[in-house]
């Protein structure tokens, strides 16, 4: 009867580790994500389940490119999926289907290439947009159907949640992903 006991602990013990350990890695470092829409396509499709990094931006900043997971800010529980544009700083400019960003430390404007983009894709709106010392300008790959910075604005850096890292579903479609480099 006491082995039954001892084993019995020892259950629970593993039991707890366990639960805490899942509990500090949700909390702390990953968190899945499932792509509700179609902002994203190619790329992210609606149903791709993904795991987002959420200790990245605690030790440094986010990089233009990045896909990021973000809460609306409209006191509701919604969140989204965006890539990054237009970083702290900078003035990001919208005209004839070209992205422009004006580089504050650089002095210059500069046109966004964008590989990720499929062939045709137009980015609709002229706008211009200052940001802020802690805003991003963000966009959903696919422009004709994303809600995104050119309907709301730009977004606070509080509201960012982490960056899309992996794509665990579907199996067929596993992706680690990157940054993109931009051309200049």
């Amino acid at each position: 009867m006491r082995k039954f006991f001892v084993s019995l602990i020892e259950i629970f013990e593993i039991a707890l580790i366990a639960v805490g350990s899942v509990f500090l890695v949700r909390t702390f470092l990953v968190q899945p994500f499932v792509v509700s829409g179609s902002s994203m396509i190619p790329n992210f499709e609606n149903g791709d389940y993904l795991l987002v990094d959420e200790l990245t931006y605690h030790f440094r900043s986010p990089e233009r490119g990045e896909v990021v997971v973000f809460k609306y800010n409209d006191g509701s529980a919604t969140y989204f999926i965006k890539r990054i544009i237009g970083l702290p700083g900078e003035q990001v400019s919208i005209k004839n289907n070209e992205i422009n960003v004006m580089l504050p430390n650089e002095g210059g404007v500069v046109p966004i290439s964008e590989p990720y983009l499929s062939s045709g894709v137009v980015t609709g709106g002229d706008a211009e947009y200052t940001l802020g010392s802690d805003e991003y300008f963000v966009m959903g790959d696919n422009r004709s159907f994303s809600f995104d910075s050119r309907s709301w604005g730009p977004l606070s850096a509080d509201n960012l949640v982490g960056i899309a890292r992996i794509r665990l579903w579907p199996l067929s479609q596993l992706t680690a992903f990157a940054a993109p480099q931009y051309s200049r």
